[in-house]
């Protein structure tokens, strides 16, 4: 349930639950109102409650297919999985800290962009350095 739809103040607080949800939906493939969400069960917390070591069970399926289909010849399977899977799960943590209930435990926007841009680095191989430097 989107909080600009419960009446809740235009904010950069509801901007970044907006975008965890996003993510979310994303990833799995579940939107906020599908029927096995209900007043017990949110897309937050069955995300937040996959996590670490059952993320791959709620990835929507298609992006696995397709990534599979992705593979070039240079990369072993086993280590392209590794990173996707290492992808994915740090993908559905940030979108779980951008969409905590309580505004004052939101991941910052900031934070949020520079965590997705690690996770794309990573995804992709490139060695990662202290942007300061």
């Amino acid at each position: 349930m989107a909080e600009y739809g419960m009446g809740s103040k235009v904010s950069t607080f509801g901007d970044i639950y907006s975008y965890g949800i996003l993510l979310l939906e994303i990833f799995t493939g579940k939107k906020p109102t599908d029927e096995i969400f209900n007043e017990s069960l949110s897309l937050h917390q069955f995300a937040k409650t996959a996590l670490p070591e059952r993320v791959m069970e709620i990835i929507d399926q298609s992006l696995l297919s397709a990534e599979v289909e992705g593979l070039n010849e240079s990369q072993t399977h086993a280590n392209a999985r590794g990173r996707l899977e290492m992808c994915l799960i740090s993908s559905v943590r940030v979108g779980v800290a951008c969409s905590m209930i309580s505004t004052k435990d939101r991941m910052e926007i900031r934070a949020a962009m520079v965590e997705m841009e690690r996770i794309r680095d990573l995804y992709h191989g490139v060695r990662i350095h202290d942007r300061n430097n």
